[in-house]
C-alpha cells in the first residue's frame, strides 16, 4: 500500500495539467513576502500526507501559497495547518502538534491528509475544470486506503469533492444530495462523511471555529472509524 501510495504520489508530483495553476504556484514562489525571502518554494502539486493504513481522511480545499506550496507537505506552514495538525495530535491521530515541514518528524496514527487540488489557485478557487482534472488524484488515494471509513471535508470545496470523488469510486450517493454544514454526517456505502468548517483564519479568527469543535468533530471521526486508544 505505501509503495502504490509513493508511486502515485510521484505522479501527481509531476503533474502540469492545469496551466493556470503551475503559472501561478510558480509565480508565488518567486515574488514571496518578507517573511519567507530566500525559502526554496517547493511550487509543484502536493500529494497527500499521513498512515498507508488509515482509517481516517481529512479532506482540504487546495495548498496554501505560503504554506504548502512553500513546504511540500499539505497544511504545513500555516495557521490553518497548526489548527488542523494540533487537533490531530489532541484525538491522537499525530505523534507531534506541528507540523513545520517535511522533516519535522510528524507521523500520522490512522490518519491521511490530502485536498481535491494539489496547486495552490489564485484567490483560492479553482475553476470546475481545474477540480475535475485533479479529481482522479483523490478518486486514487481513496482507491488506495483501503481501510478508510471517514472522511472529514474541510469546508463545503472539499464536501463536494470528496463526493464525486466516491462516486467515481461506485459509491451511491444519498438522494437529496447531502448538503455541507459544520457537523454534517452522510453515509455513502462504507464511508462516513463529515463536514467540518476549514481551519482557516476567517474562521478561526472570528471564531466560527474554536478548538473545541474541532476536538468534538475528531472524537466523532475516531468513533466512526472504530480508532482504538494507544
Amino acid at each position: 500500500m505505501a509503495e502504490s501510495l509513493s508511486v502515485l504520489a510521484n505522479e501527481i508530483v509531476g503533474c502540469r495539467l492545469c496551466p493556470r495553476l503551475v503559472d501561478w504556484r510558480e509565480k508565488v514562489a518567486t515574488d514571496p513576502p518578507r517573511r519567507f525571502q530566500g525559502h526554496a518554494y517547493w511550487a509543484r502539486p502536493l500529494p497527500g500526507f499521513g498512515d498507508p493504513r488509515a482509517t481516517v481522511v481529512v479532506v482540504g480545499l487546495a495548498p496554501a501559497a505560503h504554506g504548502g506550496n512553500r513546504t511540500g507537505r499539505v497544511f504545513t506552514g500555516d495557521r490553518s495547518g497548526d489548527w488542523l495538525y494540533a487537533a490531530l495530535h489532541r484525538a491522537g491521530l499525530a505523534n507531534q502538534a506541528r507540523s513545520e515541514h517535511r522533516d519535522d518528524g510528524l507521523r500520522l496514527r490512522s490518519a491521511y491528509v490530502t485536498a481535491v487540488n494539489r496547486c495552490v489557485p489564485p484567490g483560492n478557487r479553482p475553476t470546475p475544470t481545474e477540480r475535475d482534472n485533479c479529481l482522479p488524484y483523490l478518486v486514487e488515494e481513496l482507491r488506495l486506503l483501503d481501510r478508510a471509513r471517514v472522511i472529514v471535508a474541510l469546508g463545503s470545496f472539499a464536501w463536494d469533492g470528496s463526493l464525486r470523488a466516491l462516486r467515481e469510486l461506485g459509491q451511491p450517493i444519498p438522494r437529496p444530495r447531502p448538503r455541507f454544514a459544520h457537523g454534517a454526517e452522510a453515509v455513502v456505502g462504507p464511508y462516513s462523511l463529515i463536514g467540518c468548517y476549514h481551519p482557516s483564519q476567517q474562521n478561526t479568527f472570528t471564531g466560527r471555529l474554536t478548538q473545541a469543535m474541532l476536538d468534538e468533530l475528531f472524537a466523532r471521526a475516531r468513533e466512526l472509524a472504530d480508532v482504538r486508544p494507544r
